[in-house]
């Protein structure tokens, strides 16, 4: 089963020639899952090899412009290249309170008109998610015109138990969000399969006198089996121990996170992708804007055990290897600083339209 995230855009604040706004894809399956959506994404998209068409689920992590702007026009061009299907299922989109709002507003001025039905999912935010004076309260943003924009989706408040956000679950996998802290309320994702059930053990099977055929299906997929002679043989008689899934997690601009939900979350993700908007001589201007630093990147992939630490979100001062002139700070120096603090654990600085693949853990 494949599982790749491909990254749209790199740059903080704004998108320039060298890098797009934030943006980047989650695929698996086919299926293609956008985590922030900065200005210019869509256009991003057309220059990738990815299919914006076959977006279902959109993740904003927090609403500064340079994580959001481009979203009211994505999903006007994806209805331009849709055909009206009433049985089409709706595109989730999760996101701060307020987003609902913003949609509905920017779509309705703009005399817009969808072709395919969205739902936004709006997470509920904490006051200690950012600086006390920043700090708005948009839950009576939407109450005179929720009749007007059709069905709402769900209001997600933090499970203090869990210390975040359950979003998505299926059979498959579950995805949650966490709080973070930044200027303004943000968060991060984390999407993580479940075990697969482990390997059959044929020798063992034999013995108890199974032989290959539908049986052997059965156990696997977790059910007991009774044979002929009346004995009966469940799945953990037969079967090894299960296969971990994989884990994802993808922060939004933070300095840190208000709890201990984070790391717990992140534990021994297979990659981690952490903001290092600046470098680590400019740690104090960092935190004064909620942002971090490749050492404060590196201190929480530490924390929570990550196996791939992924640099994102660079300050546009920081040129791309080999693009700058001379004098232009280089974003190696934030690879090299990344490296540094986790004492050589190789550190990755994402790119615009640059894939990494996740394989199936055996």
């Amino acid at each position: 089963m494949s599982l790749d995230i491909t990254f749209l855009g790199t740059g903080s604040a704004y998108p320039s020639p060298a890098r797009g706004a934030s943006a980047l894809v989650l695929r698996r399956e086919g299926q293609c899952w956008l985590f922030d959506c900065g200005e210019g994404t869509q256009t991003q998209l057309m220059r990738s090899h990815l299919r914006a068409a076959r977006i279902t689920k959109i993740f904003i992590t927090h609403l500064h412009g340079d994580h959001f702007f481009g979203l009211p026009g994505l999903l006007c061009t994806l209805s331009l290249q849709s055909n009206a299907d009433p049985n089409k299922p709706p595109v989730d989109i999760y996101g701060p309170l307020g987003l609902r709002s913003f949609l509905w507003r920017s779509l309705e001025l703009s005399h817009s008109q969808l072709l395919f039905p969205y739902t936004v999912h709006e997470l509920v935010p904490t006051p200690d998610q950012c600086p006390a004076e920043e700090f708005k309260d948009f839950s009576g943003l939407d109450r005179d015109e929720a009749t007007r924009q059709g069905p709402p989706g769900r209001v997600l408040h933090l499970d203090p138990g869990e210390d975040s956000y359950l979003l998505v679950e299926d059979e498959q996998l579950v995805v949650r969000a966490f709080r973070l802290f930044h200027r303004i309320p943000s968060f991060g994702f984390v999407l993580e399969e479940k075990p697969r059930p482990g390997r059959l053990n044929v020798q063992k099977l034999k013995d108890l006198g199974v032989q290959p055929g539908p049986l052997y299906g059965k156990l696997k997929s977790g059910t007991a089996v009774v044979l002929e002679n009346g004995a009966t043989i469940s799945p953990a008689d037969v079967l090894e121990a299960p296969i971990p899934g994989r884990k994802i997690c993808v922060l939004g601009d933070c300095s840190g996170a208000p709890g201990a939900g984070a790391a717990r979350l992140c534990h021994e993700a297979d990659v981690l992708v952490h903001e290092a908007t600046l470098d680590d001589t400019q740690q104090d201007k960092a935190r004064e804007h909620g942002h971090s630093t490749p050492a404060m990147a590196s201190e929480f992939a530490q924390l929570c055990g990550a196996k791939k630490l992924v640099l994102t979100h660079f300050s546009q001062r920081y040129k791309p290897a080999g693009q700058g002139g001379q004098g232009d700070a280089d974003v190696t120096l934030l690879k090299r600083q990344a490296e540094s603090a986790l004492r050589g654990q190789e550190v990755t600085l994402a790119e615009d339209f640059m894939t990494i693949e996740i394989p199936l853990k055996k």
